[in-house]
């Protein structure tokens, strides 16, 4: 195995505040399609949300202190950009398009209930 195959990501971890778990579904879930998934029995009692599409994993941790990732951000590339774009336009979620492709694609910036910024690529 080289050194290149070594590590795969697992998941991308963002804080959310106390009790948001409903404005993540609502986002995360039905707005962006990505599926929840149970959280092991184990880590319930803990709070937040974990979701999925394809191999893209975002978990969504409480964090007391709670701050909003203005900046680190996953990026995802998105099947369907426009319909996304146009549905989370019509939900008021502002996207803002970046002027540079990234990787010859279009793509912009958009920010879950929280603050936390997101990436979305034309995939």
């Amino acid at each position: 195995m080289s050194e290149a195959e070594r590590y795969v990501l697992d998941h991308v971890q963002l804080a959310i505040p106390a009790g948001g778990e409903e404005r993540a579904r609502a986002f995360y879930g039905d707005l962006l399609g990505l599926q929840e998934l149970p959280k092991p029995e184990h880590l319930v009692e803990r709070g937040g949300a974990w979701f999925r599409s394809s191999a893209v994993n975002i978990h969504l941790g409480v964090d007391p202190a709670f701050v909003a990732a203005k900046k680190a951000h996953p990026a995802l590339r998105c099947a369907g950009y426009d319909d996304l774009i146009a549905r989370l336009t019509e939900h008021g979620v502002n996207a803002v398009p970046d002027d540079h492709p990234f990787d010859g694609k279009r793509h912009c910036y958009v920010e879950d209930p929280f603050g936390n910024r997101i990436e979305l690529i034309d995939g």
